[in-house]
């Protein structure tokens, strides 16, 4: 784990500089829990609407439709290759709304912390987390610490909530896929779940294997921006690609027909997968997109996705089939044909 460097992001005067770890106070609504907000959140995620410190967070919002979503992260270790808790709470939440064809704005960040926690490095994650949100385009505007005893915890948990602005005409869901549409996907898969692994697990490799951690927002907007009339949008992260095209197929009451050698899968994650008895398709993502768009959109989608470098490596590898609804099948490389299925349980657990 990358050591965060101090408390860097800590403004003048620093009344906690005598105390480098969390104490139980932090989270008792005291003038511990006021000096941490004063002095570690606000010049991080400074903006008027978090500045106000009200019990709510107000805000302008346009007319029409909003999304919202909400997601807890748990990930073991706090730092990993590519990333850390901070960037997976910020994009986490970004992502799941633009699966949903919106265009991510606020967000909330709830923070339970373990008592004890170097101040070092939740100060660490509170500036990547400030950096992701800038990349993100978004706002966290409101939030909420809490300090649980020493042993009841695994350092830093981070809940997000988000809203975001769904133009109009936009309409995607997972229910919506069709027979003849074509599936694509964003990268190559399973570079999320084995960097955490190989962490966490002291493994080694010939080459160091990054999350591919970012936000996919901008990916989206390019879609739309090329009048591609997306159908359904996951981002892959838990049960993998797997778990996300089976539960498409299901709710649209369809099938799915996959190409094996069409499926990007890096040559290390790969090898990392096979050593250790994982299905790649199984492995959890937090930078891919998975895209259920017309046939005669499919190039069009491909070109707007690999304009950008997060989505450079997009390909179509697959076909909605009206054969065999709500199951999908993979077209292997020795020819022969395996049905995709849910994993059973938790493949690799802790891993966002």
């Amino acid at each position: 784990m990358p050591e965060p460097s101090g408390i860097d992001g800590w403004t003048c005067p620093v009344p906690l500089r005598e105390t480098p770890t969390i104490v139980m106070g932090h989270g008792g609504g005291g003038r511990l829990s006021s000096e941490l907000i004063e002095h570690l959140f606000l010049p991080a995620f400074r903006n008027p609407a978090l500045e106000a410190r009200g019990d709510a967070a107000v805000m302008e919002v346009p007319s029409g439709r909003l999304a919202f979503s909400t997601d807890a992260h748990v990930v073991r270790p706090l730092f990993f290759p590519g990333g850390s808790i901070g960037e997976l709470a910020v994009y986490g939440t970004v992502n799941d709304l633009a699966m949903a064809g919106a265009r991510p704005m606020h967000l909330s960040a709830s923070f339970i912390l373990e008592e004890g926690f170097p101040m070092g490095h939740l100060s660490a994650i509170v500036g990547r987390m400030a950096e992701a949100a800038k990349r993100a385009k978004v706002a966290i505007v409101t939030g909420d610490t809490k300090v649980v005893e020493r042993g009841h915890g695994d350092g830093c948990y981070i809940t997000t909530s988000g809203i975001g602005e769904v133009p109009e005409g936009r309409l995607v869901g997972p229910d919506r896929a069709r027979a003849g549409d074509a599936v694509l996907v964003s990268g190559t898969i399973g570079d999320h779940g084995v960097a955490i692994l190989s962490v966490r697990e002291g493994l080694e490799f010939e080459s160091e294997i990054v999350s591919d951690l970012a936000p996919l927002s901008d990916l989206v907007e390019r879609l739309f921006s090329a009048s591609v009339a997306v159908r359904a949008m996951r981002d892959p992260t838990r049960g993998g690609l797997a778990a996300t095209l089976v539960e498409i197929a299901a709710r649209s009451g369809v099938g799915m027909v996959l190409d094996e050698e069409a499926v990007p899968v890096r040559s290390e994650v790969r090898g990392a997968c096979e050593l250790l008895g994982l299905d790649p398709m199984m492995v959890a993502n937090e930078g891919k997109l998975v895209a259920i768009v017309p046939e005669d959109q499919a190039e069009t989608a491909l070109a707007a996705l690999r304009s950008l470098p997060i989505g450079r490596e997009a390909v179509r590898i697959g076909s909605v089939v009206a054969e065999h609804p709500g199951t999908v099948v993979m077209k292997t490389s020795i020819g022969g044909r395996r049905v995709v299925s849910l994993p059973m349980g938790e493949q690799l657990p802790r891993i966002c």
